[in-house]
């Protein structure tokens, strides 16, 4: 989770000015990445803010880790996306299955209504992992982070940046998945 969050901010550095962001945190192993994203985001000079409706005990200690960084909690989402440069959604990953329950359903909405860039963990939040967002309106992010591999919705992805996270394979693996070599010592990479 530490790397993963670390490649997400990596890349929204690669391509954004400093600027206040806005990231969406969901229940899952993705709203993990975000807390992480958040901090390291904080170390690279941006405003980050967190949005983070139903907390988690599984993730307590990164969240203690943003309140040390002092990045603050905001409630109203909608308020705080107008007040954002950047949206990070880290709410849903690649095992999220059916409609969105509150108050994600709402949270989403307001992300498909907003025209602020977002920055997607992983796969879009609401978009199926191999169909993308087949199942009616949905967020189009600016970027994508994949993690590990891009997963088959990522060639759906109409955005401007696509970026792999993480060297998280095995090189025999890396070979079969035609994963690019990273790098020096990055931790992510820009694919398109």
């Amino acid at each position: 989770m530490e790397l993963a969050g670390l490649s997400v901010a990596e890349a929204i550095a690669a391509e954004y000015k400093p600027a206040s962001v806005l990231l969406c945190i969901g229940p899952g192993n993705n709203g993990g990445d975000g807390l992480v994203a958040a901090r390291h985001l904080a170390q690279f000079g941006f405003s980050p803010s967190l949005f983070y409706p139903r907390q988690s005990d599984k993730y307590q200690s990164l969240l203690s880790q943003c309140h040390a960084f002092r990045i603050p909690l905001v409630q109203d989402l909608d308020t705080a996306i107008l007040k954002s440069d950047l949206i990070v959604d880290a709410i849903f990953g690649f095992s999220f299955k059916g409609s969105p329950r509150a108050p994600f359903d709402k949270a989403l909405d307001s992300l498909r209504m907003s025209d602020k860039p977002i920055v997607s963990v992983d796969i879009p939040s609401g978009w199926d992992v191999e169909n993308g967002d087949s199942q009616g309106p949905a967020i189009s992010p600016d970027m994508l982070v994949s993690l590990t591999a891009p997963k088959l919705c990522a060639r759906f992805f109409k955005g401007r940046f696509h970026y792999l996270g993480g060297r998280f394979i095995p090189p025999e693996m890396a070979d079969e998945l035609k994963i690019p070599s990273f790098p020096g010592v990055a931790n992510c990479i820009r694919l398109t």
